[in-house]
């Protein structure tokens, strides 16, 4: 009977744990794998497995820091979290958020030095984000946002790669676009989520600005595919594609503006955003191909 007991609560203690990240497995924790294996490039299959752990485990402190800030709200506008469902109380949560930071740090520190320094800079980011309010304004919510998601990249290529102790410059470079290009398309996530961050005094830019930030996502999804086919040198059918699909996107966000047509506005565009993480690895197998022919 104690073992039944027990296998009940690792499994209800598993459903929680996943329940905090199951929302962030399209936009965060896939095309963050798929960057840090195409980009490192992967030295070994076998180090797949530490890039996702070493994503989910940092999703997961980030997210759990963010869902203790404000249970009321999620309980009003997002019930299926683990708090407002009932499967973790909030001082249980509180405790977890808090034992997380030496998991991630000492988890990371077994990596390299330089490993460890990203797992330091999402702790500090985590706090910024959720403690002093950063996510309150879609300026610093933004900036705040697309350094934490670098640090993610950095983390993971790194543990991908033959050298964990630095990033190659085509990496570097794709981390600098990947900074640029989340935090200029960030408001994509934010559409969907309008009336629960309305209704406590949080200022997204598609609150603050409506108009502008559906025409940014009209605009910047295209020039953004532009200026990536450019950069990582994709041939003109691939190009053509990912442009195209980028316009489709972005003119969903333009002609539909439910919030169920939102959501799937949000998942095609983390379709696009996960493409756009691929591209290093397509300059990185062409170059390399010419280069070994010529």
């Amino acid at each position: 009977m104690s073992a039944l007991v027990f296998g009940r609560a690792i499994s209800k203690s598993l459903v929680t744990l996943h329940l905090f990240t199951q929302n962030d497995i399209l936009t965060t924790i896939v095309p963050t794998t798929l960057f840090a294996l195409v980009t490192a490039p992967l030295c070994s299959p076998y180090r797949c497995p530490h890039v996702v752990w070493w994503i989910w485990l940092h999703l997961l402190h980030f997210n759990v820091a963010n869902q203790v800030i404000d249970p009321a709200e999620d309980s009003r506008n997002k019930a299926s979290r683990p708090i407002p469902a009932g499967y973790i109380s909030l001082r249980d949560a509180v405790y977890l958020r808090w034992s997380l930071v030496p998991i991630c740090l000492i988890s990371s520190a077994f990596y390299s030095i330089q490993v460890f320094g990203a797992s330091i800079a999402i702790t500090l980011l985590t706090l910024w984000y959720n403690e002093f309010k950063a996510h309150s304004h879609w300026f610093s919510k933004n900036l705040m946002t697309g350094l934490g998601y670098a640090c993610f990249q950095t983390g993971a290529t790194l543990i991908a790669g033959r050298d964990m102790s630095r990033l190659e410059p085509d990496a570097l470079v794709a981390v600098l676009l990947s900074i640029a290009m989340f935090a200029t398309t960030l408001q994509a996530q934010d559409f969907k989520d309008q009336e629960g961050d309305r209704s406590i005094g949080r200022r997204t830019l598609p609150i603050a600005h409506p108009s502008p930030a559906r025409v940014s996502m009209f605009v910047g999804l295209p020039m953004w595919s532009i200026c990536l086919t450019r950069v990582w040198g994709m041939n003109a059918f691939c190009s053509v594609a990912f442009i195209f699909y980028s316009g489709l996107v972005g003119l969903r966000f333009m002609v539909y503006k439910t919030t169920q047509a939102d959501r799937l506005s949000c998942k095609l565009y983390s379709l696009w955003f996960s493409v756009a993480h691929l591209l290093p690895g397509y300059w990185r197998y062409f170059h390399e191909a010419r280069t070994y022919i010529s």
